[in-house]
């Protein structure tokens, strides 16, 4: 890291008609580069991937004549990977460049929305295709985000002669339904694996009382880890801190802390537990229940660690007092609690942030004489800095150095890139990122297309969005609510109008309803160009929608 920095020279870095260079990224990319406080792993991570949407797959025939000619761009660099992947061609399915296989013939059958789940169960037994576990698991990914096809997939499976659903496929089913709130077929399949004797785990039940809590139901979580003995799991010191995590993770610190109480003289506590209320009092800014927290650890013998100052220096790097973040890190060092990586990439990124970028990179000095090795969520928000600070050669050569330095950028380092290029509308540079990410193995999330789409509908690059919205698909990444409205709301500001209808049109039909903002920017933009057709269609969608959201 030393020899790479070296390579930079600082004073580069630091000068003053560098640092006068100004841009704009997208802070929402940004505002997590890296998950720091999760006190365990987040049991309810799963891949999102719908059905593609039939407007991708088609290319729309009523688009006006009088098209933009930005519409059909694609950079002469990239046009023959952007050909060999896309899905359309002029309004006809384009020819498969591979044999088609099980997986796809299936999603042919399911791409039609179904309004029962004997509706799949009755198209699948028609096909003549026989499950395993492997098939299911895809199915389960590509249609996670409808639960309806999704459970009648995994009820089509379960029925057939001589094939039985692993315990995993189990707690992907649990998920799903739980994340489409579908709690009381949730809880059925919770007794459906426990009559088959071990399938529910811990892990099962994390999912289970995760998704209680993203739904606000935070009495119903308590009653799950309350009730767990019942289906054969502990209720011990690790399934308690899942729930107390999951409560704090929706900012329910107030209910983590009565279970804490609750609980704490019955079962044996360990220093995660008073961390999770920590991270959760600070999360709050209510400091001074976070240092009682403190308090109360070392009364049970638990010294406070790096992790426990570091919600306290985040919370302080959130309300940009530096001050406080020098007190904290004196205080860490008095104690001999050496700051780890996730504590000084938290003070540099919050001081990049602050456009305070001279002290931003002497973080890395102080880190050096620590002896603290970085690692790439340290050098994604290094990126980052350099980024917004207009510094797109440092950071490019910062991330082409990784390797040398024995760090492999993942998928967050190529989204912050990704990231600064769009924000630059340098978009020859960020495709051939995400086309390099397929070369690296290095799968793409949500975050990585987001900026990739607002810039497409930005610059009306609509070919290329087309694109991208199939290679989501391929890579098994659904296009989710924070995707949608930002197709809707940049296609309405481009012009773009038809295609922002097919955008809410398709959100709608899944379930999603617009927000407000969204709805009334698009319903203004219909009157404006007197598309009264166009307009009522939408209001009687969304009205239905909510209507029935309501029953």
């Amino acid at each position: 890291m030393s020899k790479m920095l070296s390579k930079f020279q600082i004073p580069k870095l630091l000068s003053p008609s560098i640092r006068r260079r100004k841009t704009t990224i997208n802070a929402r990319s940004f505002t997590l580069l890296y998950n720091p406080y999760c006190t365990m792993t987040d049991y309810t991570q799963i891949t999102e991937s719908p059905e593609i949407p039939s407007w991708v797959k088609f290319r729309d025939s009523q688009n006006p004549a009088s098209a933009d000619s930005d519409d059909d761009f694609v950079i002469p660099s990239l046009a023959h990977w952007i050909e060999n992947h896309k899905p359309h061609d002029h309004g006809k399915v384009a020819k498969r460049v591979v044999i088609e296989t099980d997986l796809d013939k299936i999603c042919k059958i399911l791409k039609n929305r179904h309004e029962s789940l004997d509706n799949v169960a009755q198209a699948l037994n028609r096909s003549g295709f026989i499950a395993s576990n492997s098939l299911v698991e895809q199915l389960l990914k590509r249609f996670s985000n409808d639960w309806i096809t999704a459970f009648g997939v995994f009820k089509w499976a379960k029925a057939q002669t001589g094939y039985r659903h692993s315990p995993e496929l189990y707690d992907f089913m649990i998920d799903i339904l739980g994340k489409s709130k579908e709690f009381p077929i949730m809880w059925e399949l919770v007794e459906e694996m426990n009559q088959l004797g071990g399938y529910v785990t811990l892990f099962t039940m994390s999912k289970v009382m995760r998704r209680l809590a993203r739904a606000g139901r935070f009495k119903e979580a308590v009653e799950a880890f309350t009730d767990i003995v019942r289906f054969g799991v502990s209720k011990d010191t690790t399934a308690m801190n899942v729930l107390m995590d999951a409560l704090v993770k929706e900012n329910n610190v107030e209910h983590a802390y009565d279970v804490f109480l609750q609980f704490k003289d019955v079962i044996p506590l360990n220093s995660q537990s008073f961390n999770v209320l920590i991270h959760g009092w600070c999360k709050a800014r209510k400091l001074d229940q976070a240092k009682k927290a403190i308090e109360d650890m070392e009364n049970h013998g638990f010294c406070p660690d790096a992790f426990s100052y570091t919600c306290f220096l985040e919370a302080y790097c959130h309300d940009k007092d530096f001050r406080k973040v020098d007190e904290i890190l004196d205080e860490m060092n008095a104690k001999a609690c050496k700051p780890n990586v996730v504590t000084y990439t938290i003070v540099m990124h919050a001081l990049g942030k602050a456009r305070k970028v001279n002290e931003a990179l002497e973080v890395y000095e102080k880190m050096k004489r620590n002896g603290c090795v970085p690692d790439a969520s340290f050098y994604s928000s290094l990126i980052f800095i350099l980024g917004k600070a207009g510094r797109l050669k440092d950071a490019r050569d910062l991330f082409e150095d990784m390797k040398k330095q024995g760090v492999s950028p993942d998928v967050l380092t190529y989204n912050t890139l990704i990231s600064c290029y769009c924000a630059h509308s340098q978009e020859e540079t960020a495709l051939k990122l995400l086309q390099r990410m397929g070369e690296d193995s290095c799968k793409p999330d949500h975050n990585t297309y987001a900026p990739l789409l607002k810039m497409c509908c930005r610059e009306k690059r609509m070919k290329v969005l087309y694109f991208l919205l199939y290679h989501m698909f391929r890579n098994d990444i659904s296009i989710e609510a924070g995707t949608y409205t930002l197709l809707v709301r940049g296609l309405c500001k481009s012009g773009k109008l038809q295609q922002a209808c097919m955008f809410l049109e398709e959100m709608v039909s899944k379930g999603m309803i617009p927000k407000d903002c969204t709805y009334k920017m698009l319903m203004e933009q219909l009157e404006g160009n007197s598309m009264t057709k166009a307009k009522e269609r939408i209001e009687k969608l969304v009205s239905h929608a909510k209507e029935q959201r309501d029953i």
